[in-house]
Protein backbone atom coordinates (compact mmCIF):
# COMPACT_ATOMS: atom_id res chain seq x y z
CA UNK A 1 0.00 0.00 0.00
CA UNK A 2 1.71 3.11 -1.02
CA UNK A 3 1.69 6.03 1.27
CA UNK A 4 -1.24 8.37 0.22
CA UNK A 5 -3.63 5.21 0.01
CA UNK A 6 -2.18 4.87 3.89
CA UNK A 7 -2.36 8.52 4.07
CA UNK A 8 -6.54 7.98 3.26
CA UNK A 9 -7.40 4.87 5.58
CA UNK A 10 -5.46 6.30 8.47
CA UNK A 11 -8.15 9.24 8.60
CA UNK A 12 -11.33 6.91 9.04
CA UNK A 13 -10.35 2.98 9.83
CA UNK A 14 -8.29 2.30 13.10
CA UNK A 15 -8.24 -1.65 11.70
CA UNK A 16 -6.35 -0.83 8.72
CA UNK A 17 -3.99 1.12 10.92
CA UNK A 18 -3.64 -1.99 13.44
CA UNK A 19 -2.68 -3.69 10.17
CA UNK A 20 -0.06 -1.55 9.96
CA UNK A 21 1.75 -2.81 12.94
CA UNK A 22 3.64 -5.26 10.75
CA UNK A 23 5.10 -2.74 8.26
CA UNK A 24 9.09 -1.89 8.45
CA UNK A 25 9.77 0.61 10.35
CA UNK A 26 11.52 2.34 7.83
CA UNK A 27 8.22 3.06 5.83
CA UNK A 28 6.76 4.05 9.25
CA UNK A 29 9.51 7.24 9.59
CA UNK A 30 8.60 7.67 6.09
CA UNK A 31 5.24 8.29 6.90
CA UNK A 32 6.12 10.76 9.64
CA UNK A 33 8.35 12.52 7.83
CA UNK A 34 5.20 12.83 5.17
CA UNK A 35 2.81 14.15 8.05
CA UNK A 36 5.19 16.81 9.22
CA UNK A 37 5.46 17.98 5.50
CA UNK A 38 1.55 18.42 5.48
CA UNK A 39 1.11 19.90 8.60
CA UNK A 40 3.37 22.49 8.21
CA UNK A 41 2.14 23.75 4.30
CA UNK A 42 -0.11 26.71 5.87
CA UNK A 43 3.04 27.50 8.15
CA UNK A 44 4.67 28.49 5.07
CA UNK A 45 2.03 29.43 2.95
CA UNK A 46 1.30 32.56 5.31
CA UNK A 47 5.22 32.96 6.39
CA UNK A 48 6.00 33.18 2.57
CA UNK A 49 2.78 35.12 2.15
CA UNK A 50 3.60 37.63 4.65
CA UNK A 51 7.37 38.19 3.78
CA UNK A 52 6.63 39.07 0.58
CA UNK A 53 3.77 41.39 1.34
CA UNK A 54 5.36 42.68 4.36
CA UNK A 55 8.30 43.40 1.81
CA UNK A 56 6.06 45.51 -0.84
CA UNK A 57 4.29 46.83 1.50
CA UNK A 58 7.61 48.58 3.43
CA UNK A 59 8.59 49.72 0.09
CA UNK A 60 5.69 51.99 -0.65
CA UNK A 61 5.37 53.25 3.43
CA UNK A 62 9.03 54.01 3.83
CA UNK A 63 8.99 55.98 0.67
CA UNK A 64 5.87 58.02 0.76
CA UNK A 65 3.84 57.72 4.07
CA UNK A 66 6.05 57.64 7.14
CA UNK A 67 7.65 61.20 8.16
CA UNK A 68 11.71 61.24 8.13
CA UNK A 69 13.85 59.36 9.96
CA UNK A 70 17.47 58.46 11.06
CA UNK A 71 19.08 55.90 13.23
CA UNK A 72 22.11 57.23 14.78
CA UNK A 73 24.32 55.67 17.32
CA UNK A 74 21.70 53.01 18.08
CA UNK A 75 19.11 55.39 18.73
CA UNK A 76 15.61 56.29 16.38
CA UNK A 77 14.94 59.69 15.96
CA UNK A 78 11.92 61.05 13.96
CA UNK A 79 9.90 64.09 12.83
CA UNK A 80 7.44 63.11 15.09
CA UNK A 81 6.44 62.89 18.55
CA UNK A 82 3.97 60.11 18.95
CA UNK A 83 4.56 56.64 17.50
CA UNK A 84 3.44 56.05 13.89
CA UNK A 85 1.55 53.06 12.95
CA UNK A 86 0.14 51.97 9.61
CA UNK A 87 -2.67 49.35 8.94
CA UNK A 88 -1.77 48.08 5.14
CA UNK A 89 -4.02 45.28 4.62
CA UNK A 90 -2.87 41.89 6.58
CA UNK A 91 0.32 43.66 7.51
CA UNK A 92 1.33 46.90 10.11
CA UNK A 93 3.62 49.29 9.87
CA UNK A 94 5.41 51.03 12.87
CA UNK A 95 7.72 53.88 13.42
CA UNK A 96 8.16 54.50 16.72
CA UNK A 97 10.90 56.74 18.66
CA UNK A 98 9.22 57.61 21.51
CA UNK A 99 9.65 54.37 23.31
CA UNK A 100 6.26 53.54 23.92
CA UNK A 101 5.98 50.28 21.73
CA UNK A 102 7.14 46.82 23.09
CA UNK A 103 8.36 44.09 21.19
CA UNK A 104 4.74 42.35 22.83
CA UNK A 105 2.95 45.10 21.15
CA UNK A 106 4.77 44.03 18.13
CA UNK A 107 3.87 40.95 18.35
CA UNK A 108 0.27 41.76 18.65
CA UNK A 109 -0.06 43.11 15.10
CA UNK A 110 0.17 39.79 14.10
CA UNK A 111 2.26 40.41 10.73
CA UNK A 112 4.12 43.61 11.48
CA UNK A 113 7.54 45.36 10.66
CA UNK A 114 8.32 48.28 13.43
CA UNK A 115 11.25 50.37 13.79
CA UNK A 116 11.18 51.34 17.64
CA UNK A 117 13.49 53.65 19.37
CA UNK A 118 16.46 51.16 20.09
CA UNK A 119 15.64 47.83 17.92
CA UNK A 120 13.95 47.05 14.81
CA UNK A 121 11.37 44.17 14.92
CA UNK A 122 9.70 41.86 12.65
CA UNK A 123 6.51 39.95 13.58
CA UNK A 124 4.51 37.25 11.35
CA UNK A 125 1.77 35.24 12.45
CA UNK A 126 2.24 37.01 15.92
CA UNK A 127 5.86 35.60 16.73
CA UNK A 128 7.96 38.57 16.87
CA UNK A 129 12.15 38.90 16.48
CA UNK A 130 14.24 41.80 17.70
CA UNK A 131 17.69 42.99 17.02
CA UNK A 132 19.26 46.24 18.68
CA UNK A 133 20.64 49.00 16.51
CA UNK A 134 23.86 48.67 18.60
CA UNK A 135 24.42 45.00 17.24
CA UNK A 136 26.19 47.13 14.29
CA UNK A 137 28.38 49.27 16.28
CA UNK A 138 28.65 53.12 13.83
CA UNK A 139 25.66 52.31 12.35
CA UNK A 140 23.71 55.48 10.44
CA UNK A 141 20.73 54.99 8.84
CA UNK A 142 18.35 57.40 7.06
CA UNK A 143 14.88 56.17 5.00
CA UNK A 144 16.93 56.28 1.71
CA UNK A 145 19.47 53.34 3.40
CA UNK A 146 16.26 51.10 5.05
CA UNK A 147 14.95 51.22 1.21
CA UNK A 148 18.04 50.24 -0.21
CA UNK A 149 18.56 47.13 2.51
CA UNK A 150 14.73 46.31 1.80
CA UNK A 151 15.62 45.95 -1.34
CA UNK A 152 18.06 43.61 -1.09
CA UNK A 153 16.12 41.29 1.32
CA UNK A 154 13.85 41.22 -1.74
CA UNK A 155 16.48 39.96 -4.02
CA UNK A 156 17.53 37.42 -1.44
CA UNK A 157 13.83 36.53 -0.63
CA UNK A 158 14.20 33.36 -3.32
CA UNK A 159 16.87 31.68 -0.76
CA UNK A 160 15.62 33.59 2.35
CA UNK A 161 11.73 31.26 2.13
CA UNK A 162 13.57 27.87 1.37
CA UNK A 163 16.01 28.25 4.46
CA UNK A 164 12.83 29.39 6.64
CA UNK A 165 10.91 26.20 5.33
CA UNK A 166 13.86 23.59 5.77
CA UNK A 167 14.31 24.83 9.41
CA UNK A 168 10.87 24.71 10.22
CA UNK A 169 10.36 21.31 8.63
CA UNK A 170 13.12 19.76 10.50
CA UNK A 171 12.04 21.41 13.99
CA UNK A 172 8.66 20.21 13.59
CA UNK A 173 9.77 16.75 12.30
CA UNK A 174 11.68 16.52 15.33
CA UNK A 175 8.77 17.06 17.63
CA UNK A 176 6.43 14.72 15.62
CA UNK A 177 8.93 12.12 16.14
CA UNK A 178 9.30 12.28 20.12
CA UNK A 179 4.99 12.74 19.64
CA UNK A 180 4.62 9.73 18.23
CA UNK A 181 6.98 7.85 21.16
CA UNK A 182 5.54 9.40 24.15
CA UNK A 183 1.97 8.22 22.39
CA UNK A 184 3.61 4.50 21.62
CA UNK A 185 4.13 4.97 25.39
CA UNK A 186 0.44 5.93 26.44
CA UNK A 187 0.08 2.61 24.13
CA UNK A 188 1.45 0.43 25.84
CA UNK A 189 -0.85 1.12 29.02
CA UNK A 190 -3.81 1.10 26.50
CA UNK A 191 -2.97 -2.29 25.24
CA UNK A 192 -3.20 -3.73 28.59
CA UNK A 193 -6.56 -2.26 29.04
CA UNK A 194 -7.79 -3.75 26.05
CA UNK A 195 -5.76 -7.00 26.64
CA UNK A 196 -4.14 -7.08 23.58
CA UNK A 197 -0.20 -8.65 22.99
CA UNK A 198 1.72 -5.89 21.42
CA UNK A 199 5.43 -4.91 21.70
CA UNK A 200 6.58 -1.14 22.10
CA UNK A 201 7.97 -1.47 18.38
CA UNK A 202 4.13 -2.30 16.68
CA UNK A 203 2.84 0.09 19.26
CA UNK A 204 5.06 2.91 17.75
CA UNK A 205 3.76 2.02 13.51
CA UNK A 206 0.31 2.12 14.86
CA UNK A 207 0.89 5.61 17.04
CA UNK A 208 2.62 7.28 13.67
CA UNK A 209 -0.53 6.62 12.16
CA UNK A 210 -2.76 6.99 15.02
CA UNK A 211 -1.99 10.41 14.77
CA UNK A 212 -3.32 11.40 10.67
CA UNK A 213 -6.61 12.57 11.82
CA UNK A 214 -5.65 15.26 14.81
CA UNK A 215 -2.84 16.22 12.31
CA UNK A 216 -5.11 16.49 8.93
CA UNK A 217 -7.71 18.33 11.18
CA UNK A 218 -5.47 20.98 12.84
CA UNK A 219 -4.17 21.52 9.08
CA UNK A 220 -6.96 22.35 8.05
CA UNK A 221 -7.75 24.78 10.89
CA UNK A 222 -4.76 26.32 10.19
CA UNK A 223 -5.50 26.91 6.79
CA UNK A 224 -8.40 29.01 7.26
CA UNK A 225 -6.81 30.71 9.89
CA UNK A 226 -9.09 29.15 12.90
CA UNK A 227 -7.75 29.07 16.29
CA UNK A 228 -9.23 25.65 17.99
CA UNK A 229 -9.61 26.44 21.87
CA UNK A 230 -7.21 23.57 24.12
CA UNK A 231 -5.80 22.36 20.84
CA UNK A 232 -3.22 20.40 22.98
CA UNK A 233 -5.82 18.66 24.60
CA UNK A 234 -8.12 17.95 21.79
CA UNK A 235 -4.67 16.65 19.33
CA UNK A 236 -3.62 14.16 22.54
CA UNK A 237 -7.37 12.91 23.39
CA UNK A 238 -8.05 12.10 19.37
CA UNK A 239 -4.71 10.73 18.93
CA UNK A 240 -4.98 8.87 22.16
CA UNK A 241 -8.50 7.33 21.11
CA UNK A 242 -7.59 6.51 17.58
CA UNK A 243 -4.76 4.37 19.22
CA UNK A 244 -7.06 2.65 21.21
CA UNK A 245 -9.25 1.48 18.42
CA UNK A 246 -6.68 0.58 16.75
CA UNK A 247 -5.19 -1.59 19.17
CA UNK A 248 -9.24 -3.33 19.94
CA UNK A 249 -8.84 -4.00 16.01
CA UNK A 250 -5.88 -6.18 17.07
CA UNK A 251 -7.19 -9.88 17.57
CA UNK A 252 -6.65 -11.20 21.30
CA UNK A 253 -3.76 -13.84 22.29
CA UNK A 254 -5.49 -17.16 22.19
CA UNK A 255 -6.14 -18.59 25.92
CA UNK A 256 -4.24 -21.67 26.41
CA UNK A 257 -6.29 -25.07 26.99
Amino acid sequence: MNIFKQFYKSIYSPRDIALFRFQGIGKTILYVFFLTFISILPTIYYISTAITNGIETAKVVISEELPPFSITNGTLTAESEVPVTIEKEDFTIILDPTGAITEEDVADEGNAFALLKDQFAMSSAGVAETYPYSMMEGLNITETDLLDFIGMIDGMKGIMIPIISVVIYLFSSGANFIEVSVLALFGLALKNLAGRKLNYGQLWRMAAYSETLPTLFFTIMAAIKTTVPNSFMVNWFVAIIVLYLAIREVPKPKKAV
